[in-house]
């Protein structure tokens, strides 16, 4: 555990990041890797450390990950299930990767293990994929990465979207090609399976930098793709079957990528941000009504922070918390390509969206919270529970406004 004062100094320079993976255990945010921008350059945030943070409070705690960790990645994908965090491919300083770690969160020292002696058939390097927890299993999805031929010419024309190609010199000469692909991976995490589902209906073309989310049994995917409408497909993880809604005439939202879809309740999703095709980093709000397969617009408080590349999870009351990300994402473009510039606008605001109404409860704790100085010492004499998870509120609204 570090000192305060260390612990302020490196949440100031640490916590600002894009491209991470979070998710929220028992009220409390957890945070790893990503990027951020320094003196111009993107820097890889380091493999051996997670931040969590408490939301009763605001404050957050650092804890060091020791044994066998991945190398610092970009474009990873990391999912938790019952307290094991378990990271998927990603891209490192020597190319594309299709590597698994694991960590076990809830041992005091924790400690990460590479997945190795796996059964079936890895699937190939990636990144910027997106993976469903159903199950004990971990359901990938999509994704930028590397094949070679013989994998190619193995694979459908209409599951891999080839973008470039090249020699790459591995012992002998192989040809390798780099390109998008729509592919379903299942890894059963009790008996370390790799598994390739057969899939019918009509597929999400090959995409990355798109959003997932879970509802039940079904899996959602959205965005990613440079179409003019947000488009969203289903798979039923109990048939494998895709369906595609027809959103050309519910007043769709703008297309994007690199934004955020979170499951609110048994057939409601709530998108957010994002880079939308006209080059804009997006502040808007949507929520996608499952049955009636149709969007509707939110208003909402947050409108001065568009991000893209953030994360957003599922809190307490419904909530949708959201961490990180850039509220400027920059593209330059030449007479070759259009190249993304390293953005100084990262982020490291903890903020959230309500989608339900509040218990009694809950509002008078936040009210507590916003307004401890109207209540003079009487909140001494409540009960010391109570007492504790007010002076929590108080710090969190105090740190908000900060």
């Amino acid at each position: 555990m570090m000192d305060a004062a260390a612990e302020s100094s490196a949440a100031g320079s640490r916590l600002e990041r894009s491209s991470h993976t979070a998710f929220i255990d028992n009220n409390t945010l957890h945070v790893w890797g990503g990027y951020q921008v320094v003196s111009g350059e993107d820097v890889v945030l380091p493999s051996d450390e997670i931040w969590l943070c408490d939301l009763d409070s605001g404050t957050w705690e650092r804890r060091e990950i020791t044994g066998d960790k991945p190398p610092d990645l970009t474009g990873s994908c990391g999912a938790n299930i019952n307290g094991t965090f378990y990271i998927f491919a990603g891209c490192d300083s020597e190319g594309y990767t299709n590597q698994m770690f694991s960590v076990d969160l809830t041992e005091p020292s924790c400690s990460w293990k590479k997945v190795t002696d796996t059964k079936g058939t890895t699937p190939s390097p990636r990144n910027k994929h997106s993976c469903w927890v159903h199950r004990e299993r971990l359901i990938y999805f999509g994704g930028y990465g590397c094949k070679t031929v013989g994998e190619v010419q193995n694979t459908s024309t209409s599951s891999f979207v080839m973008d470039e190609m090249s020699w790459i010199t591995i012992g002998n000469t192989l040809f390798r090609c780099w390109g998008w692909n729509n592919e379903v991976s299942v890894f059963d995490t009790q008996s370390a399976t790799w598994s390739t589902p057969e899939t019918r209906g009509p597929a999400p073309p090959p995409r990355g930098c798109h959003a997932s989310a879970l509802l039940g049994d079904k899996g959602y995917i959205s965005g990613g793709a440079e179409t003019a409408q947000l488009d969203m497909f289903c798979l039923d993880l109990q048939t494998w079957t895709w369906t595609q809604f027809d959103v050309s005439t519910s007043g769709a939202p703008l297309g994007r990528s690199m934004f955020s879809m979170t499951p609110t309740s048994d057939h409601m999703l709530f998108i957010y941000g994002g880079l939308g095709t006209d080059g804009n980093t997006l502040s808007d709000a949507w929520t996608f009504n499952t049955q009636k397969r149709e969007w509707n617009q939110v208003t909402h408080p947050h409108k001065d922070k568009p991000r893209v590349y953030h994360s957003a999870c599922l809190g307490k009351d419904n909530d949708v918390v959201v961490f990180g990300g850039s509220s400027n994402m920059c593209f330059l473009v030449d007479s070759v390509a259009v190249l993304r510039a390293p953005s100084e606008n990262h982020c490291r605001d903890v903020f959230m969206f309500q989608t339900q109404p509040y218990s009694l409860f809950r509002l008078c704790e936040d009210f507590i919270g916003r307004n401890p100085e109207l209540f003079g010492n009487y909140l001494k004499f409540l009960p010391s529970k109570i007492h504790d998870k007010l002076n929590k509120r108080v710090a969190f609204f105090s740190a908000v406004t900060t």
